[in-house]
């Protein structure tokens, strides 16, 4: 018997487990979920066919999870795609396990009896990180190296850099140079499962709209809070009308400091980019959004020229 506590993330809207639950269940497990408890249990897990209904990353991990040790062969049609997927796969075949197509439409497992331990394994990048820094360079009219990136991974990026004016040179597969020494055109932007543009991307993409030349407009397909953000940019003076699942972007000359609230973790990374770009000071609150996606953040930014620094606040006596 297994049972998961689930873990509230970002509040960006409903985060369904049906794929999670649906996949288990093919796969021979009895779920039961109640009282705050997700509860699954098994005797043995058979291989079969599963089709997610919906691109989940979680979901599509899950079940690879599961299947590894399955009796059989576990065929998962229309899973999620993103680099981590492919990672993975590449972890558990590592420890032992056959895992086949992760990255396309098909994932095949193969189950085997045990998966091995004592292994070494290098993580793949982080492509939202590295993703973060390429828009920053861009939206504080910056020159920008970073090294020990998948150059790959950040092609939908770049092509939407490439397209708003700013320079992007791939130097090697792992290091990029990303640069912008004038206003960034407007750009029209829809959010998509990869190998298109990353939600997780949205937020720091429109504080470069925030300042571009002309109206832009993003469109957001996954997740149906995620211009929460969108209010803390405008009082910094941004001029953005947020409509349902789309936002348009009115472009401003420049921003101004305003004490700010990071209402998700990238929405976060986008009020620090937006502080750095900003005239005057930006105060920003709620920092543990921020460090559940990244390391160390500001101490990166100051590395790269920024003014910036972690403090902490005096309790009021009121």
């Amino acid at each position: 018997m297994y049972k998961w506590e689930c873990l509230v993330g970002c509040k960006l809207g409903a985060r369904p487990i049906d794929q999670h639950i649906k996949g288990f269940e093919a796969l021979g497990a009895c779920v039961e979920v109640g009282q705050g408890n997700i509860t699954a249990t098994c005797k043995n897990l058979v291989g079969t066919n599963i089709y997610m209904d919906m691109v989940s990353v979680g979901a599509t991990i899950n079940v690879m999870l599961a299947a590894v040790l399955a009796q059989g062969t576990t065929i998962i049609d229309n899973p999620a795609k993103e680099p981590h997927i492919v990672d993975v796969a590449n972890f558990l075949n590592t420890m032992g396990a056959d895992v086949r197509g992760a990255g396309t439409d098909v994932i095949k497992i193969n189950g085997v009896k045990k998966l091995e331990g004592n292994i070494t394994y290098s993580v793949v990048p982080d492509q939202i990180e590295a993703g973060t820094f390429m828009l920053a360079a861009v939206a504080s009219r910056g020159d920008l190296i970073i090294k020990n990136c998948t150059t790959k991974h950040l092609e939908c990026i770049s092509a939407k850099l490439l397209e708003i004016g700013a320079g992007v040179e791939e130097l090697n597969g792992d290091t990029i140079h990303v640069w912008c020494n004038k206003r960034p055109s407007k750009a029209n932007i829809k959010t998509l499962p990869h190998p298109g543009f990353p939600t997780d991307l949205q937020p720091q993409m429109g504080v470069v709209l925030a300042t571009a030349e002309g109206n832009s407009i993003i469109n957001e397909s996954i997740w149906e809070s995620r211009f929460q953000y969108t209010d803390e940019l405008n009082k910094m003076g941004a001029k953005i009308t947020p409509q349902g699942k789309t936002a348009i972007f009115e472009g401003v000359d420049s921003l101004y400091g305003a004490p700010v609230f990071a209402t998700d973790l990238r929405a976060g990374a986008a009020l620090i980019i937006a502080g750095i770009c900003a005239q005057g000071i930006t105060e920003i609150y709620n920092l543990e959004h921020i460090d559940r996606g990244y390391e160390n953040i500001e101490e990166k930014f100051r590395k790269i020229g920024a003014s910036i620094k972690r403090i902490k606040e005096t309790p009021s006596l009121l």
